[in-house]
């Protein structure tokens, strides 16, 4: 009877260790916040990771991007897409978590001028020279068949 009364206290007590640890961890606030690439042109996508939000929270930077949320885990992510309007020069991404108030921040650098348009697959259009051009090629190339199906037409005439 000692045995199992024991061994029930002991069972309580783990699972009341083993319930607040979550809880614990849960309410420490953000820290270790990265952000890839730390260099970011203006209308681009820029990665933020945090720990110790593992129900998950916002992140933001005023005038750069809007505010997203922060997935929740262990380490907790968001991608955030800077505005075309950025304005160029190092800034601050702040980080808060849902259960809790502190917030940690962590410095990048927003580039001048759009990347480079890799990956586009030709997604853009021709350009307004590019269609005049295209235009003119074909109409030199229509009146080039013409001229040749009329010397055609003379030659087998003159042999019939």
């Amino acid at each position: 009877m000692r045995a199992l009364r024991a061994l029930t206290v002991t069972a309580a007590a783990c699972a009341a260790v083993g319930l607040a640890a979550p809880l614990a961890v849960a309410t420490n606030g953000p820290s270790n916040v990265t952000v890839n690439p730390f260099s970011v042109h203006q209308g681009s996508t820029m990665q933020v990771s945090a720990s110790g939000c593992g129900h998950g929270g916002t992140v933001w930077s005023h005038g750069n991007f809007p505010q997203t949320a922060l997935s929740a885990g262990r380490i907790g992510f968001a991608t955030v897409r800077i505005f075309n309007h950025a304005s160029p020069g190092n800034h601050t991404v702040s980080v808060k978590c849902h259960d809790n108030s502190l917030i940690a921040t962590h410095q990048f650098r927003i580039l001048d001028g759009r990347g480079a348009q890799g990956g586009i697959g030709g997604s853009f259009g021709p350009s307004s020279t590019e269609t005049a051009i295209g235009a003119g090629l074909v109409g030199v190339a229509a009146l080039g068949a013409g001229a040749h199906l009329m010397r055609r037409r003379r030659t087998v005439r003159a042999g019939a």
